[in-house]
């Protein structure tokens, strides 16, 4: 990778090249391309679609995914995310007893079958909304959770607004049509990504292939777990204004991609879509770890200190998920205060890391004081002083 310098700036410079010195390093500032560009994302008859790379958070392919969509089941998705943070928080457990109320059991669509008056554990309702994409049981617990479905919607769009789902809305924890009842690709390719950090045990959960309740066996619903090994979840999603629709998350070496695909004409076509769009992903990109959390990236002047520098870097691994071939292409800079004064305190943020490539900025990551550096003696401020105001 190449680190570029600009004007007034400190220079981070990466492992190949920190035996270099400076004249030496900008010798190397011009980019030289190694890798051919990579081909144009698949074309997919969808009405919006996302690839999310989840650990860099950025969409690596996209089409109308900010665009609002009837989410079907996707629906379920923020309902389960809710019931895996109430579960957190021990508001409720695994084994509260639920009363199946009248509307849960009317409740039309997709069902695990559950019987009105009986009382189903959290567990085995959690299950069967997630495997076999139960509106009955969306519903149980909703109104386990919150009183009813209508106060249950309210915490999922509050919870969207904090997760920044700028454009979703619910209006009910089943995903059944309602006015006013609409999401993103975007939107939940970002709450995909959010399950999977905060609730890492809980996801596993969408990897269930079947669940048998009441004597009847069903299957979950998203075959892309039969077909590709490297998928774990996570939901389906069809009605008649939706189309067909999936979200989907694989990891293969290391690297986990989240798709989302809406509005497909069939059941068969969700799959086809999805699985085009996962396998350019893994294909065509790449996961590296540019920076080392901890490591030193640059010294930082410091004035009337005891030493006249202070080391700087980040404080967790930088990872990014690059076009496979294209690492030796990115810029890397860092921007350091001009003024720091002594006393310094280790982790005082004193500037900033950005990396970018083609002009894109990828990532930007405060630069932390890696050590602390006291006030220098009363002869080491004095001569401070005397230096800076000949400067």
């Amino acid at each position: 990778m190449i680190e570029k310098p600009v004007s007034n700036v400190s220079i981070a410079i990466s492992p190949w090249f920190k035996n270099l010195g400076l004249a030496a390093l900008l010798l190397f500032c011009v980019p030289v391309v190694l890798a051919s560009p990579i081909p144009s994302a698949p074309t997919l008859k969808t009405t919006s679609h996302v690839l999310f790379d989840f650990a860099s958070g950025r969409a690596l392919v996209e089409q109308d995914a900010d665009n609002q969509v009837e989410p079907a089941s996707l629906t379920k998705i923020m309902t389960t995310f809710l019931v895996f943070e109430e579960l957190a928080a021990g508001r409720i457990s695994e084994d509260d007893l639920v009363t199946i109320s009248k509307r849960a059991w009317q409740t039309e669509g997709s069902r695990m079958f559950v019987e009105v008056g009986k009382q189903i554990p959290v567990i085995d309702l959690l299950v069967g909304m997630v495997v076999q994409s139960g509106n009955d049981a969306s519903v149980a617990l909703a109104e386990h959770i919150a009183g009813s479905e209508d106060a249950f919607a309210e915490l999922m769009n509050a919870t969207a607004r904090q997760l920044d789902m700028v454009n979703s809305q619910f209006k009910n924890a089943t995903g059944l049509p309602a006015e006013g009842h609409f999401s993103s690709a975007r939107d939940m390719a970002l709450l995909a990504a959010e399950t999977l950090r905060r609730f890492p045990q809980r996801y596993q959960l969408y990897a269930q292939k079947e669940f048998t309740f009441n004597g009847i066996r069903q299957h979950n619903r998203n075959r892309l777990l039969w077909r590709d090994s490297s998928v774990d979840g996570l939901k389906t999603g069809h009605t008649e204004a939706a189309g067909y629709c999936l979200v989907a998350s694989a990891e293969r070496d290391g690297m986990r991609l989240i798709s989302v695909v809406t509005g497909t004409t069939s059941d068969t076509k969700r799959f086809e879509e999805t699985q085009s769009l996962l396998n350019y992903g893994f294909r065509f990109f790449e996961v590296v770890t540019l920076f080392k959390g901890g490591e030193v990236r640059s010294q930082a002047p410091v004035y009337a200190g005891a030493v006249d520098s202070v080391p700087v870097g980040i404080a967790d691994d930088l990872v990014l998920t690059l076009p496979r071939g294209r690492m030796q292409d990115l810029s890397a800079v860092v921007e350091i205060d001009r003024e720091i004064p002594a006393p310094v305190v280790a982790g005082t943020e004193l500037g900033e890391l950005l990396v970018s490539l083609d002009g894109e900025l990828l990532a930007r990551q405060p630069l932390l004081a890696l050590e602390g550096v006291p006030e220098g003696s009363l002869f080491q401020q004095a001569e401070a002083w005397v230096r800076s105001f000949f400067e």
